[in-house]
């Protein structure tokens, strides 16, 4: 998976701050896209520290979607990145997508691309969503 365009995309998604705000849900978040949780518990950071955290998170997203998606090595790169990309925003939620993740398994993506619409998580993210939908569906970004 092309880690540096992946970065890039996430950070498009999420943006980048140094200073905590709370995202679209009323969750405190930092960085690039770092979830706080329910507390600030953080004032500022660096830059170097938003990239270790960015970094790190990445990592965690990736572990998920291995976990979840035993075909995820056999991916193509795109959606590769779509899974992970949506692992990072959802975390462990994404094990609830059930109906998703039977269709990424059968590598049907017409309807993988239409169970990831049909989700509250679609409505809350919106661009993004239909990014992510077209991406999983054709396999090009």
């Amino acid at each position: 998976m092309d880690r540096q365009l992946l970065a890039r995309e996430l950070t498009r998604d999420e943006g980048a701050r140094l200073r905590p705000y709370k995202d679209s849900i009323g969750f405190w978040t930092i960085g690039i896209g770092h979830l706080l949780g329910t507390e600030q518990r953080m004032t500022e950071i660096t830059e170097a520290e938003m990239y270790a955290l960015f970094e790190a998170d990445v990592t965690s997203a990736e572990l998920l979607v291995r976990g979840l998606f035993p075909t995820y090595p056999l991916l193509d790169d795109v959606r590769q990145r779509v899974l992970v990309n949506m692992a990072f925003n959802l975390g462990t939620r994404l094990s609830q997508f059930t109906h998703f993740i039977d269709s990424v398994q059968r590598s049907d993506w017409a309807q993988a691309a239409a169970d990831m619409m049909h989700s509250k998580w679609a409505t809350q993210v919106g661009v993004r969503a239909s990014r992510l939908h077209d991406m999983m569906l054709s396999g090009d970004a």
